[in-house]
């Protein structure tokens, strides 16, 4: 008989489901942590867990038992799951759980901020009956603006719609088709949206690309006495920017149920006018509770009883074998994406990749898979693995080339993927060297060969004389210490590309200083992993 651990309280239809499995026994032990933890992980076939106990490396060490944690929810920031992926344990979520209750959290917040509710409460409560200071806003013919199209920026939109509002949304990977179909019209990015939003919510993840995307420039920007709502990450909104925001007059309102500091009781935000704030409570409804604890019973029964695997975020469902033979092709395909989904502007539509060589008669459905993975990873609040990422692709209306051809081009293997909306189509061009060194090949028309690993510069430039030098010297008085360099043109003098392989991001200074030059066109900072990391679904 299997026994699984409960480490969190789990809602009670959940716990019946786990209970009414006749090959499971169920131990309730929750607040556990150092050794007592590690203890009682190494008794058990698997876990189930909310956000309340960490289970880190050493909490995994030595395990030889523990082979499935699923967590009653969508982050597992909680796991180590490099270290479960190493101990050959599988890590499973509960992503659509909460969607709902995360959507009407955000129109709850919207309609207290534009009703004025909290404050004509507290008046009430104070002794004063204020009618006319609490004159509000209705949301019919309002512009919502909506950052992160995933399913629950889907769900905010239906209700906006709902209500009558105007719904404008950037996402960079949903399709224009799919767009139509939501009532959604699509913008180039956000700023493009800031003047025209009377609200603004975000519905991302929270990368290096979404810190602080909302901050001072921005509300410079936003149209006079907008509202902003966020209940996706802390961090998104920069509350400092905020609270300038706020006192100058420029920010009509603020409701926020995330923070960068969790648990926050102590913010510049709290108490100003027009401010609302809840304590993450986005997935604290009884029918979110219910729905992710059943899921993750389900999830690890099915795991347990069958060997089924469902929402994992660490490993695939792919053979040992075929996984290992491919993995060097898997990381390139993977860097292609990533980098792909930095380089690109506006919303795509159409990915397409092709395949040429030796790799074109292996499974490029698993290369195909892991690049859709990298492109993924950063856009949307869901694990993304080989298991789903084709999957999320083609439910964001993106439609999905693949073209194969055993002719060897320049090289013996290669993988183009090209990236289009619209008229603008960005192409990229991955190989590799040896058994684990991804280069870069190609970018757009331009032939080169740089190193697809770290941080990468990209800028497209006039072949003229100086041009590399002029760089060169910026970064350097930026302390900017350029590893490599390549360039690409397709006709002396014409246009060229430039790629440069740095050891730190280059500050915003230094590319300001670089784009004035009169014959630097474009640059795009793009992160990608170091040499030999791997993510943790290639680990196995």
């Amino acid at each position: 008989m299997a026994r699984v651990l409960v480490l969190d309280k789990l809602a009670a239809e959940g716990l019946e489901r786990l209970n009414s499995s006749p090959g499971i026994e169920v131990d309730i032990r929750t607040g556990l942590a150092g050794e007592p933890l590690r203890n009682a992980l190494a008794e058990v076939d698997g876990v189930v867990c909310r956000s309340g106990v960490k289970i880190t490396v050493e909490c995994l060490r030595g395990n030889r038992r523990l082979r499935a944690i699923v967590r009653a929810g969508v982050g597992t920031d909680n796991i180590d799951r490099m270290a479960a992926t190493r101990a050959g344990i599988v890590v499973m979520n509960t992503p659509t759980g909460n969607t709902l209750s995360t959507a009407e959290h955000t129109f709850a917040l919207m309609l207290a901020l534009s009703r004025n509710v909290s404050p004509a409460y507290q008046g009430l409560l104070e002794g004063r009956w204020d009618r006319s200071r609490y004159t509000g806003s209705q949301l019919a013919d309002k512009t919502l603006g909506i950052i992160g199209l995933g399913r629950i920026g889907q769900e905010v939109a239906a209700r906006a719609s709902a209500f009558k509002m105007r719904v404008i949304g950037f996402d960079p990977f949903l399709s224009p088709e799919r767009a139509t179909e939501l009532g959604i019209e699509l913008v180039v990015d956000v700023h493009a949206m800031l003047p025209r939003a009377d609200y603004l919510t975000v519905h991302t993840p929270l990368t290096t690309e979404t810190m602080n995307l909302i901050s001072t420039q921005e509300i410079d920007l936003i149209k006079p006495g907008a509202r902003l709502i966020n209940c996706a990450r802390g961090g998104i909104y920069d509350e400092q920017a905020l609270v300038e925001g706020l006192n100058v007059g420029k920010l009509a309102g603020v409701a926020l149920d995330v923070y960068s500091e969790e648990p926050c009781i102590d913010s510049p935000l709290f108490g100003l006018p027009g401010v609302l704030c809840t304590p993450h409570l986005g997935a604290s409804t009884e029918e979110a509770q219910t729905q992710v604890a059943i899921e993750a019973a389900d999830l690890l029964i099915a795991f347990l009883e069958r060997g089924e695997i469902r929402h994992a975020v660490n490993v695939t469902a792919v053979d040992p074998k075929t996984l290992s033979s491919l993995r060097g092709y898997l990381d390139v395909a993977y860097r292609l994406g990533m980098a792909l989904a930095q380089l690109h502007r506006g919303s795509a539509s159409q990915c397409c990749l092709n395949y040429r060589g030796d790799v074109a008669e292996k499974d490029t459905r698993l290369l195909t898979a892991a690049f859709c993975a990298g492109l993924l990873e950063r856009a949307i609040d869901e694990e993304v693995n080989l298991v789903n990422s084709e999957i999320l692709l083609r439910e964001r209306g993106i439609e999905l080339v693949e073209q194969s051809s055993s002719e060897k081009s320049a090289f013996t293997n290669s993988i183009t993927a090209s990236l289009q909306s619209g008229q603008n189509v960005d192409t990229l061009g991955g190989t590799l060297f040896g058994n684990n060194m991804p280069r870069l090949f190609r970018v757009d028309r331009y032939r080169l060969e740089a190193y697809l690993d770290g941080i990468l510069l990209v800028f497209h430039h006039c072949d003229v004389p100086g041009i590399i030098g002029m760089v060169g010297t910026v970064f350097g008085a930026h302390d900017v210490n350029i590893a490599q360099m390549a360039v690409g043109r397709a006709d002396p003098g014409g246009q060229a590309v430039g790629v440069l392989n740095l050891d730190t991001p280059p500050p915003a200074a230094a590319l300001d200083e670089v784009l004035k030059h009169p014959h630097i066109m474009s640059t795009q900072v793009i992160e990608l992993p170091p040499a030999g990391q791997l993510p943790v679904w290639l680990m196995s």
